[in-house]
């Protein structure tokens, strides 16, 4: 049997997806609502130097890998305009229609599929730019994840990566604080679900830190990866450009 992690359980592979699965479908209807109280407001930041980074243009094709409740889909919408495309997924039905309904509410229609990263559905080579936003820790194969990222990019495409990090060690014992003691407890206040909380808790410690995932990045076809960070290493965005 092969096994992985979810947070700091060890968990048989095939059980991971169901069980991320299910903290999903538990936190989707309060998931914007959290992420404000989460970060304070500074979620809507790192996606927005996210977008600036992108720098699309016109007519550019973009994927949106576990784009949940829509920021950067629609963020990226309004940049490659209507001869572009920006193609909406995530591997959870009830994350992607609760984003859905938030785009068509602003009257904006996207090419919207539930897929698996890491068999996704499209041709070699399609996409100029390939987005994934605090959903790369939750896939059981990172490394078939990013694979799979890299094939559908055009040469020289980016893969961008926004994701919790390895925080900055002055920082470390009072985020372990937040995390594990007022973290599940917010959880369970605003959502009713304080173990969804604490295993997004669990689930940042055991992803990849910057410069693991920049390897990891190399490794899986991207030949220059850069990382910036963000709220002293709180969360990462990671570029990379394909071979």
């Amino acid at each position: 049997m092969s096994t992985t992690h979810f947070g700091f359980q060890t968990v048989d592979e095939r059980e991971k997806a169901r069980r991320v699965r299910g903290v999903f479908d538990s936190v989707a209807p309060r998931y914007d609502l959290m992420n404000d109280l989460m970060s304070g407001g500074l979620h809507r930041l790192w996606k927005a130097y996210t977008v600036m980074v992108a720098n699309l243009r016109e007519g550019d094709r973009v994927l949106d890998v576990a784009g949940g409740t829509g920021d950067l889909a629609l963020a990226f919408s309004k940049k490659v305009g209507a001869s572009g495309t920006v193609v909406h997924t995530d591997i959870n039905e009830a994350m992607l229609r609760t984003g859905r309904e938030r785009l068509l509410d602003k009257g904006i229609v996207l090419p919207t599929l539930v897929c698996d990263a890491e068999r996704l559905p499209f041709p070699d080579g399609c996409f100029d730019l390939v987005s994934v936003a605090f959903g790369l820790r939750n896939m059981t194969h990172k490394d078939k994840a990013i694979a799979e990222m890299a094939r559908v990019l055009k040469p020289r495409g980016r893969l961008l990566v926004l994701e919790f990090s390895r925080v900055a060690a002055p920082l470390r014992k009072a985020y372990d604080l937040y995390s594990f003691q007022v973290l599940p407890r917010l959880g369970q206040w605003v959502a009713g679900d304080a173990d969804s909380y604490r295993y997004l808790a669990e689930s940042i410690r055991k992803h990849p830190g910057q410069e693991e995932l920049k390897a990891l990045m190399q490794h899986h076809g991207f030949g220059h990866v850069d990382y910036h960070n963000m709220t002293g290493g709180v969360v990462a965005l990671h570029v990379g450009v394909k071979c």
